[in-house]
């Protein structure tokens, strides 16, 4: 018999446990004062209190993490804490000391310049959650900015936190929106354009905010004593099982960092997804997604496709860019690691295998998204970029692609010559993923041939598996979601919320709760992009302003 479910906790009851002041140098100042912060990993500092705050939204899958119950969600405390202006007792608000490099260039000193840790809680299963409010004010690392968020940008983070959970990739959460009652200036492109926008705050939780750059700093700046300090912390609190403080477990921990960001990316290429602004600073060393800015999701399939404008040129951090990116990422953190291993070979050898790994998981991944039950290095690796190209010669949805794709019937493929009755249908009746074309019409015959070819090699490696249709379709659509929190969507949501709706933003949290489920009822959210999405700012272009 199932032991009974213990009641929620309330928020007076939440157990903090914040170790990561407790046990790293802090700064000796608490003013808010922007400045440069040496020898330390964090600074104390206050949310700054905001005017008539107003709960927008709330994750109640999030909430769970914290044993937090929806009572808790929506009283008026619950909005007043997560605006920044109540701190409960237990608390320790802090924002994190690192530097990264920022499109390939060594930025110096960034840290936490609009994000505020509240501190850890301890749930009832023994998790540890850094509670974290972006967009709650300045703090010494905001440079010349002023540490505020907008309801814009704090909207596409609450909902995509919440979307890549449920797509089953590692991610920070969300856990409430709330609007400020106040306006932010903001210049959305940076082209001179200033505009009062709606502020916002959005509490984030992971097990830890820790990124590449919280080490990079200290590296960089000879600090080994504090880095030491750093990644003794991170051994014993995230990765216990690799044993007491010594260059060979450093040399561990930095393996797994790079087996734990691989599989992120792997899953970022399965779904489509683009973060648009992987600096070092960006990089959990949990393998989490973390800060959602001009991020994206493929719909024409475009290697080379970025969402962030200021990558336009670039394309540094593009769709296909992505996994190359995070090596060169690994590479970096390898190099602020190393004053602890003091040895070059070990990393070096951990970044080689890496790269192979990298290859192997993503042929394997592709693999799956055809619904294959084995992967051939023979014959599959062709198989894949053969499609893989075809996906390129004509603006074609991805994620509806590969969902349609598991409709297919292999009979008509496997019948040889182009005889068979079903040979002459036209295309919209022939190919179930028919409708993951953008511009149909103006697909050269050529095309539909070398599609033909591929079908009837991809129906022959199938019937090799003898996995029957019902099979292949439900493993297809387990690995191939239908509903992504398309750039689209998240600017309907925003329009809504900034007109004082936000019945969107539940409805696309409902819906994005079974991404891999048919749900017909939501057949609307499948559908490709609409034109009018084609150019649209925000739709289109995004970039780093918040």
């Amino acid at each position: 018999m199932a032991a009974p479910l213990k009641p929620s906790v309330t928020l007076d009851e939440l157990s903090f446990d914040n170790s990561y002041t407790r046990e790293l140098p802090g700064d000796p100042l608490s003013s808010n004062r922007r400045r440069q912060v040496s020898q330390v990993c964090y600074s104390r500092v206050r949310p700054r209190a905001v005017t008539a705050p107003c709960l927008l939204a709330y994750s109640a899958e999030a909430a769970s993490l914290l044993d937090l119950g929806l009572e808790s969600c929506r009283s008026p405390r619950f909005t007043e804490i997560f605006s920044g202006n109540l701190l409960l007792p237990g608390m320790d608000p802090h924002a994190m000391c690192y530097g990264g490099h920022q499109f390939g260039q060594w930025a110096g000193q960034l840290g936490d310049g609009r994000a505020i840790n509240l501190g850890e809680v301890i749930n009832r299963q023994g998790e540890r959650w850094a509670l974290q409010l972006k967009g709650a004010g300045a703090t010494p690392y905001s440079r010349t900015a002023d540490g505020l968020a907008v309801l814009r940008s704090s909207l596409r983070e609450f909902l995509c936190s919440e979307a890549m959970y449920q797509l089953g990739i590692p991610t920070t959460r969300a856990l409430s929106l709330v609007t400020t009652g106040e306006l932010v200036d903001r210049d959305m492109f940076y082209d001179g354009n200033i505009r009062e926008e709606p502020g916002a705050v959005v509490c984030r939780l992971a097990p830890s905010f820790l990124r590449f750059g919280n080490f990079q700093i200290h590296s960089v700046r000879g600090e080994t004593a504090v880095l030491g300090s750093l990644a003794d912390y991170t051994l014993k609190t995230f990765f216990p099982h690799l044993g007491t403080p010594s260059p060979r477990a450093y040399t561990e921990l930095f393996k797994e960092i790079c087996s734990q960001t691989l599989s992120m990316i792997i899953h970022w290429l399965r779904v489509g997804f683009v973060h648009g602004v992987m600096n070092t600073d960006n990089m959990s060393i949990l393998g989490l997604t973390i800060d959602y800015g001009p991020y994206g999701w493929l719909e024409g399939y475009d290697p080379t496709w970025t969402p962030n404008t200021t990558d336009r040129h670039g394309r540094r951090y593009c769709f296909g860019n992505q996994a190359r990116v995070a090596l060169w990422n690994l590479s970096q953190l390898a190099n602020a690691l190393y004053p602890l291993i003091g040895e070059v070979d070990p990393l070096q050898e951990i970044l080689e295998q890496s790269v192979a790994r990298m290859e192997q998981q993503h042929l394997h991944m592709q693999a799956k998204k055809l619904g294959l039950r084995h992967f051939d290095p023979k014959e599959d690796p062709e198989l894949i970029d053969a499609l893989l190209e075809l996906l390129q010669l004509t603006e074609t949805d991805m994620t509806i692609f590969y969902r349609k794709l598991a409709e297919l019937k292999l009979e008509p493929f496997l019948q040889a010559g182009p005889s068979s009755s079903s040979a002459t249908l036209p295309p919209a009746e022939r190919y179930p993923f028919y409708p993951a074309y953008y511009t149909p019409e103006q697909i050269p015959p050529g095309y539909w041939q070398q599609l033909e070819l591929w079908l009837r090699q991809y129906a022959r490696r199938l019937a090799g598996e003898g996995r029957n249709h019902q099979e292949r379709r439900a493993a297809m659509n387990r690995v191939n979601p239908k509903y992504v929190l398309r750039n689209y969507l998240a600017q309907l949501a925003i329009d809504g919320a900034e007109a004082g709706d936000p019945c969107l933003i539940a409805e696309l949290l409902q819906l994005l709760r079974s991404p891999y489920d048919e749900q017909p009822e939501q057949e609307q959210y499948a559908g490709k992009r609409p034109e009018w999405a084609r150019h649209r700012p925000g739709c289109s272009m995004l970039s780093c302003s918040s």
